[in-house]
C-alpha cells in the first residue's frame, strides 16, 4: 500500500527512496521497543530507590524489610528479555519505614 505526504493540502506519493527510508525508521522503532520499555521501567525503579536512599545514611536504620524491598527493586530487570515480560512486571510493595 503506497504512503503519501500531505504537502500544502495535496497528497503526494512517497518516492521509492522515501519508502525505503520510512521502512527503515519503522524497523528501527520496532527493534528498539525492548530498550524503550526497559528504560521506562528503570526510571520508575530508580525513583522508588531514590525515595528510600536517605535510609542508608549513618543516622538512619535500614530494616531488613527495607533492605529486601530495595534489593527486589534492583533485581527487577533481571531476566527481562521481551517487551511482554516488561509490561507485566509487578513492583514490590514498599514496607513501612
Amino acid at each position: 500500500m503506497p504512503r503519501y505526504h500531505n504537502i500544502n493540502g495535496t497528497n503526494v506519493q512517497f518516492t521509492e527512496a522515501e519508502e525505503i527510508a520510512r521502512d527503515l525508521e519503522e524497523k528501527n522503532w520496532s527493534d528498539n521497543a525492548l530498550n524503550r520499555a526497559l528504560e521506562t521501567l528503570r526510571s520508575k525503579r530508580n525513583n522508588l530507590l531514590i525515595e528510600t536512599d536517605y535510609l542508608g545514611l549513618s543516622d538512619a536504620t535500614l530494616t531488613s524489610a527495607m533492605t529486601t524491598y530495595r534489593q527486589a527493586l534492583r533485581d527487577l530487570t533481571n531476566g527481562l528479555d521481551t517487551v511482554e515480560k516488561v509490561e507485566v512486571v509487578k513492583f514490590p510493595i514498599k514496607p513501612s519505614e
